[in-house]
């Protein structure tokens, strides 16, 4: 009879702290990487930027990796060392690709699911077809691709040392919006900032249809031989249209683009289906 009512009063006490104890709440877990590397000035911004908002967790390059898209690397093995740890904040620097430090901080040193992912501040801008070619929005796509909501920040100015501090305030208020409302599963934002010194706004856009000319700037050698330097001009084939991102920004206007991982183009394949295959 005793053994019965002490286990009747454990288990009474055990409801009564489930019920009246108030449950911890778990921050939100944001995963930060970038392609300029660990040690950049946007790396630091965009961390000051989404603290405030959840734990951090960083995994970025250990040096520059601008241009590797979604590259992989198979036939080296890959390394990640830590950097350094502080309240809600810990760091580390991964030997791999952009891509590659998604997947690595995803499969093995993440304890749970990131609720976003971060990438950049950029030093460069990554609109229009530049997100075909960007380390940092090859960090937003493999997340997308693993159905994590994702944000890719960009400044339109390649000088290492550019003020991207005064970008903070931006980078924290999309960042928030997307940890409210969330993003369609296989869907990021390219976010992408004009060097200006007055935004006039921020803008939804489409990404403009543009191409690179005058790509290769030659490079003598003494001994002769083909070297040439990988440079060109970005050209807008379509300036004039206002709902594209190249429009927003040379108006000084922040684009937000919306992008698919999907590059299916589903309208061709309805026409296909009257194709005689």
């Amino acid at each position: 009879m005793k053994s019965i009512l002490r286990i009747f009063l454990y288990f009474a006490q055990f409801t009564l702290t489930l019920l009246t104890e108030t449950p911890k709440i778990m921050r939100p877990l944001i995963l930060i990487s970038n392609d300029d590397g660990y040690q950049s000035r946007g790396l630091a911004a965009l961390i000051e930027a989404v603290r405030e908002l959840g734990d951090v967790f960083v995994v970025a390059p250990d040096g520059p990796r601008s241009g590797a898209s979604c590259s992989i690397v198979s036939d080296v093995p890959i390394s990640y060392r830590h950097i350094r740890s502080e309240e809600g904040v810990k760091v580390y620097a991964c030997s791999g690709t952009p891509c590659l430090c998604v997947k690595m901080a995803l499969d093995q040193m993440m304890m749970r699911r990131p609720d976003l992912v971060v990438a950049g501040i950029n030093h460069g801008n990554n609109a229009s077809i530049n997100v075909h070619y960007s380390g940092t929005t090859a960090v937003a796509t493999e997340a997308a691709l693993c159905g994590i909501p994702a944000v890719a920040f960009s400044l339109d100015n390649h000088d290492p040392e550019a003020d991207v501090e005064r970008l903070i305030p931006i980078c924290n208020h999309i960042t928030r919006r997307v940890l409210e409302h969330g993003l369609p599963y296989g869907s990021y934002l390219n976010v992408n900032f004009p060097d200006s010194e007055i935004f006039q706004g921020i803008r939804v856009c489409r990404m403009a249809y543009s191409r690179w000319v005058d790509e290769f700037e030659p490079c003598p050698r003494s001994r002769g031989g083909h070297y040439f330097w990988l440079t060109g001009e970005q050209v807008d084939d379509e300036p004039n249209d206002t709902t594209t991102d190249l429009w927003a920004m040379r108006h000084d206007y922040v684009a937000i683009t919306p992008i698919m991982v999907d590059p299916t183009d589903h309208n061709l394949v309805q026409q296909m289906q009257q194709w005689d295959l």
